[in-house]
């Protein structure tokens, strides 16, 4: 016989030394007094050395659970394999764990001849019997030994009998030689300041030692979220330490925002069950969240149409809704007559369906019993403003009510119990939508009474509970009622909405057009609408910039009729100079307006 080459020598002696270890850790195995035997109910006291954690817990009694078990060697890092299966932690000495519950994954069968190893299932249905007396390695000739003194185990009962021992064992449905069996489980324990139940396989190398009786009165912290606190409210008002503040972009531009950090103590006062506005300011890129309990006084603003589509996504069930030109819009032959600045319309509804649907309108003439009926094509351009004669003050709630959504206003009063009510100083408002989200009332430990509104599904992070009695906080004397959002989270929002279509966040600030020119200084032809399946009402439309009156050279033959009378007040319009040779336009266009 010629010589192995060197790989195949080197293979075939590591191959007779494992089977040789194997053969001599059986034997021993067959000698070992059980871990058990010693502290019945548990694998180890105090006093023994540490244990891997393989073999604690192979040895480990469930009916004993729960364990309390200190690292004593050995670090896990987050990293390796098992974080991809969703079991990463990290386990450094001294750490404690607190083992709930054991769950068998798979028992490796290793062949004591071979060397070679099999997995099997836990629902695996084979039977065992543990190997002849007279030898543990002799190979099984098909059968089991007559006499039936043996019965067979089934894989859980083969474990069952281990007591920590490896015992070989006898499986025609694996091999014909004896096996040892090494389960692997997984261990699920509570860690100190973790809210979820870690998930560790048993065979992490890591040292441990079970601290169960010196240790029964340490309390394992769970942190929770803020969104966990909503359904909570039996421990409110409570005190809490901030563990990792919010993830994710900015929601709210406040100045509290910023201090939600690691180690921060807030108060948590109760629930807040108030609704909310979403608001934004036309051409200023600012928007806000109203609370239900604001407290300015408000007064409709003229709603502003840039097309007929817009015109037919205005008209609300059982309200009439007039509009006047504020730009020319040339006809199209016989069947579209032209429009001029100053024609007075009433929208009343639309005819036809598909391509052909058109807005039936009554243009008014100089006398209120004149007029015409119109049929409007959806894709006509033009500018329109509601003709309205209402100047009453209204407070949120009561807007509502009257007013259905989206609709523009403007403050006529700022709320009295802020110090500062941003919506004061803005000329327009749109209400965008109602929202109904629980907030959490909150303030800093700090100062107690300056208190803000968390709402804990926007804005969520994770805390501690202080534990035990807590000393009553001061009452919130003030709160914020008015939350400017950040421009990202608006339009996230805003596409969260039921049925909404919502724009596009825009790249950059707005820039304020040009009198009668479009973005960047061009003349706009006539806008082409979105079809009416893509403005769902009452969902919130694109928000349209303020239009702006035209040229005289875009000027038609007809001016604002002079008595379509509404409040008048020079001080409270918001129409800007264009031209000198417009003042008599806008003096007129002022008497159809209110502001």
């Amino acid at each position: 016989m010629g010589l192995w080459p060197e790989r195949e020598l080197a293979t075939a002696r590591s191959r007779s030394e494992r089977q040789a270890e194997v053969k001599a850790e059986a034997r021993a195995a067959s000698h070992a007094v059980p871990l058990s035997a010693e502290c019945p109910g548990a694998p180890r006291s105090t006093a023994m050395e540490p244990l891997s954690f393989q073999e604690y817990i192979c040895s480990l009694d469930p009916a004993t659970l729960p364990r309390i078990l200190r690292i004593c060697s050995g670090v896990y890092f987050q990293g390796s394999v098992y974080e991809i299966s969703g079991n990463e932690c990290c386990l450094s000495t001294g750490d404690l764990l607190k083992v709930m519950a054991v769950v068998l994954q798979k028992v490796v069968c290793e062949d004591t001849e071979t060397g070679q190893t099999t997995e099997l299932p836990p629902t695996f249905k084979g039977l065992f019997q543990p190997a002849p007396a007279w030898g543990p390695y002799q190979t099984l000739r098909g059968h089991f030994p007559e006499g039936g003194r043996q019965q067979g185990l089934t894989l859980h009962q083969a474990l069952g009998r281990r007591d920590g021992r490896l015992q070989p064992l006898l499986c025609p449905a694996v091999g014909p030689h004896a096996l040892l069996l090494r389960p692997v489980y997984e261990v699920h324990a509570a860690m100190h300041l973790r809210r979820d139940v870690v998930k560790i396989p048993s065979t992490l190398e890591v040292d441990v030692e079970d601290v169960t009786e010196e240790a029964q009165h340490i309390h394992f912290a769970r942190p929770l979220l803020l969104s966990e606190v909503l359904g909570m409210e039996d421990v409110l008002p409570a005190q809490a330490e901030i563990l990792e503040g919010p993830a994710g972009p900015a929601v709210f531009k406040s100045a509290w925002v910023p201090r939600l950090q690691r180690g921060q103590q807030l108060w948590l006062h109760g629930c807040s069950r108030a609704w909310r506005v979403l608001a934004s300011a036309p051409g200023s890129g600012r928007h806000f969240l109203l609370s239900g309990t604001y407290q300015g006084r408000f007064r409709l603003r003229p709603r502003q149409f840039t097309g007929v589509q817009e015109l037919a996504a205005g008209l609300q069930p059982g309200q009439r809704l007039r509009v006047v030109v504020t730009r020319d819009c040339e006809g199209r032959g016989d069947d579209v007559p032209p429009l001029g600045v100053g024609d007075r319309l009433e929208p009343r509804g639309l005819q036809g369906t598909g391509p052909s649907t058109r807005l039936l309108c009554h243009r008014h003439g100089e006398e209120e019993e004149e007029g015409r009926e119109l049929l409007l094509p959806l894709d006509l351009g033009g500018g329109f403003v509601e003709e309205t004669c209402d100047s009453k003050k209204y407070g949120l709630a009561e807007l509502l009510e009257r007013q259905a959504l989206p609709c523009e206003v403007r403050v006529v009063a700022p709320d009295p119990g802020l110090e500062r009510d941003a919506l004061g100083a803005l000329p327009a408002l749109r209400l965008e939508a109602r929202l109904n989200q629980p907030f959490l009332v909150g303030s800093f430990c700090q100062e107690p009474e300056e208190g803000f509104e968390i709402p804990p599904r926007w804005l969520d992070f994770s805390l501690l509970l202080s534990e035990g009695p807590v000393r009553p906080p001061a009452p919130c004397t003030r709160r914020s009622r008015v939350e400017e959002l950040t421009e990202a989270f608006y339009y996230q929002l805003l596409a969260q909405l039921p049925g909404s279509a919502a724009p596009a966040a825009p790249r950059g600030p707005p820039k304020p057009a040009q009198a009668g020119t479009g973005p960047g200084g061009r003349r706009p032809s006539a806008p082409v609408p979105p079809p009416v399946s893509a403005r769902p009402a009452p969902p919130l439309p694109p928000l349209p910039a303020s239009p702006r009156l035209s040229t005289p050279r875009q000027h038609g033959r007809r001016g604002p009729p002079r008595d379509a009378g509404t409040e008048s007040n020079s001080t409270e319009h918001d129409y800007e100079t264009v031209d000198d040779n417009i003042q008599k336009t806008i003096c007129k266009m002022q008497a159809i307006f209110p502001f």
